[in-house]
């Protein structure tokens, strides 16, 4: 029995190879040969029969040419069904996943068959042209949000440099001012206004540092997180917790700033959106890729529906900012998901890979903060801590 087995392996095996030349050929090429077949089998058979009509043979009778062209004919029909399936299947599949691609599942490619060199070769450019379409994406994703961190660092900078300078000077010139008037009355009005140019001066600065915080440039990641959150939980009153592990040197600026925007834009939907207590936010660094968590534990939302909203509602802002970290993410060649339901809170995962060429500068343990200055900035940290304590 078992040697009838191996017998029947090998001899399909053997007719696989036979067939594999023919399954090679172009769509052409078997289409042609099949009804090649059909016409010289018909036209044989046709042949014989219409020459033996007088009665040379038994068989040779119009009911039996009848049913010869009928039977041809079914016969015909049915094989070029079965060739034109087999041949065109390539191309159908291809088809369908153009219109996945369509519909939106951007990540598909289509398979290619080893078989069909003119179906593999349009699978092939098809796939070439949604890399090239990705890459382009890409691109222009990449150059808009590196334009808009330029321009917010422009902005911060000329509100730092600018406003807050002739706030200053106004603040001086009203104090000088409040020194020389006698009058109660005119000195409680220019108290006023220099309250009202402190505040000013204070909410400038809080918009120059929430549009760029020097410290992401000057000192990295965990510090402008820190202090952001340690705003944060004064500005919302909403407890966050923070814990980093594994982080001991600096990221490559792309990355701390794709990071700082993604946590920063869940925390500002926390704080618009999910009526929340408490946050936690954990970021760490293993398997060569930095690992965020950002959660809470307020209304949550429908996120299939968000998913679902029409493009020019998007464009209108619902879904604006997911959309924006999910690009960020993508640019990195990271992963972000998010895990929601009414009721329940939400969870962002964010995952980023570490470029392969990393510099690793030794740490200092004795502190927790570490700043090497001629060089290029270089910091370790404690591990854990609390945003704000």
């Amino acid at each position: 029995m078992a040697h009838a087995r191996t017998d029947y392996r090998e001899n399909q095996q053997r007719g696989l190879r036979l067939l594999k030349p023919l399954l090679a050929l172009p769509v052409f090429y078997k289409v042609l040969i099949a009804n090649s077949l059909i016409i010289f089998v018909g036209a044989t058979g046709g042949t014989w029969l219409a020459a033996n009509l007088n009665g040379r043979s038994p068989y040779a009778t119009p009911t039996s040419l009848a049913i010869f062209v009928a039977f041809g004919w079914l016969i015909s029909i049915a094989l070029n069904f079965v060739v034109l399936q087999f041949a065109f299947h390539p191309l159908m599949q291809l088809g369908k996943v153009m219109n996945r691609v369509q519909a939106g599942e951007r990540t598909l490619r289509a398979p290619l068959t080893g078989t069909d060199p003119q179906a593999d070769q349009l699978a092939h450019t098809f796939n070439t042209m949604l890399e090239a379409i990705d890459e382009s994406a890409r691109q222009r994703a990449s150059q808009i949000i590196n334009a808009q961190e330029e321009e917010r660092k422009r902005i911060a900078r000329e509100l730092h440099d600018e406003t807050s300078q002739l706030l200053t000077s106004l603040l001086i010139s009203l104090a000088i001012l409040e020194e020389s008037i006698q009058t109660e009355e005119a000195r409680k009005r220019i108290a006023d206004t220099r309250t009202l140019a402190h505040q000013t001066l204070r909410a400038i600065r809080s918009l120059s540092i929430d549009l760029r915080p020097s410290a992401l440039d000057d000192l990295g990641l965990l510090p402008a997180l820190r202090w952001y959150l340690k705003e944060y939980q004064q500005k919302c009153s909403i407890d966050v917790e923070f814990h980093a592990t594994g982080l001991k040197d600096r990221l490559p600026a792309e990355m701390e700033t794709a990071l700082y925007r993604i946590i920063q834009e869940c925390l500002t939907n926390t704080a618009r959106h999910s009526h929340a207590r408490k946050a936690t936010v954990t970021l760490s660094e293993e398997n060569g890729a930095v690992h965020g968590t950002i959660s809470d534990d307020g209304d949550g939302f429908d996120y299939a529906a968000l998913l679902k909203t029409p493009s020019p509602e998007r464009a209108l802002g619902r879904g604006l900012g997911l959309t924006g970290m999910q690009e960020r993410a993508d640019l990195l060649n990271g992963t972000l998901e998010i895990y929601t339901a009414p009721g329940k809170g939400t969870r962002v995962e964010i995952c980023i890979p570490l470029p392969k060429e990393r510099i690793v500068v030794p740490e200092r343990k004795s502190e927790p903060l570490v700043v090497h200055m001629p060089e290029k900035t270089r910091i370790g940290y404690d591990d854990t801590y609390f945003a704000g304590r």
